[in-house]
């Protein structure tokens, strides 16, 4: 862990609060899901099988965070938070087809297109992505129509061609290629750290006021701090985890010879690198603490921090 860690994730009452997070979650996710009956039933129990009861959920726990600062209603932040998850479920659907990364584990257990079959994991995929949007446009009655407007456009940037999808092409187009750190770290900021961005500006936009612009500046340094490190950890564990531990394939980037942070840069300099956007995303928080022009009372970033440390020193 970085010299700036504090092992907050342990300091007293965020065990309870992530408890609380991871709770709500798998409720909201309950909620928003279709239930597995009617002509549908498979498909919709493929979306299940895909969503429920599994996963680290720290995008939404990072939009429970960023919505605490604005005094955001729970239910409101728990509904965006679901959102980005439904968006994230999609993509590890999508990711683990054969056409892409054709892997056969995630999470511990069989992956969508193995347990159901590719064409119906491509449809689940379909159906996770809009049903995200759907999720976020009935917060229409409980936020201004800015903050769901604003909501709506972080999560398609999030997710489209300028987002996580066109991180994915890239990767795909540089399997077997040199790539600079520079490309690999835009390849990165898109692929992983664009989705990690939304959770958290969205939860800013959960508030019934208009975020200040120092607060929206300042977490948008900590996401993409936090998001970058998050995929350097990710390149990390996949050459130093085991399979059970990862819950899907190790090794599965060296087998396909994809460029990752560790066979650019070697294990420790990744190593060290993720340390460093750490300590970069700390710096954003504290930079929030001292500006309390936006808010009347000392915002509490505990969580993020903690949160940050769990990014940086998780082993799956």
């Amino acid at each position: 862990m970085s010299a700036k860690a504090q092992n907050t994730q342990t300091a007293p009452g965020f065990n309870d609060w992530m408890a609380s997070g991871l709770a709500r979650t798998e409720v909201m996710l309950k909620q928003i899901l279709p239930s597995s009956v009617g002509p549908q039933a498979q498909l919709h129990e493929a979306m299940r099988y895909a969503v429920l009861e599994g996963g680290k959920r720290i995008r939404p726990l990072l939009t429970y965070a960023a919505a605490e600062l604005v005094g955001a209603d729970p239910q409101v932040a728990a509904r965006a938070g679901a959102a980005v998850e439904l968006i994230h479920a999609y993509s590890l659907v999508h990711d683990d087809l054969p056409c892409m990364d054709n892997d056969v584990l995630r999470r511990g257990k069989p992956t969508v297109h193995i347990a159901y079959g590719e064409a119906n994991a491509m449809l689940v995929g379909d159906s996770l992505q809009p049903l995200a949007f759907a999720a976020i446009a009935q917060l229409n009655d409980s936020l201004p129509s800015e903050s769901v407007v604003n909501m709506v456009a972080l999560l398609a940037q999030a997710s489209g061609s300028e987002g996580m999808a066109g991180g994915q092409a890239i990767d795909l187009s540089m399997v077997g290629q040199k790539i600079t750190r520079p490309q690999l770290e835009q390849m990165h900021r898109l692929k992983t750290g664009a989705l990690l961005r939304c959770a958290i500006l969205m939860g800013v936009w959960c508030g019934q006021k208009t975020p200040d612009a120092h607060l929206i500046n300042a977490m948008d340094g900590y996401s993409r701090a936090l998001g970058l490190a998050f995929q350097v950890v990710d390149d990390i564990l996949d050459v130093s985890a085991d399979t059970a531990t990862l819950g899907k394939t190790a090794g599965k980037d060296e087998q396909a010879n994809k460029p990752t942070y560790v066979s650019l840069l070697g294990l420790d300099v990744a190593r060290k690198l993720a340390n460093d956007l750490h300590d970069q995303a700390l710096d954003y928080l504290a930079s929030v603490e001292t500006d309390v022009n936006w808010i009347e009372t000392r915002p509490d970033t505990q969580a993020l921090r903690a949160l940050a440390d769990v990014v940086i020193s998780r082993r799956s």
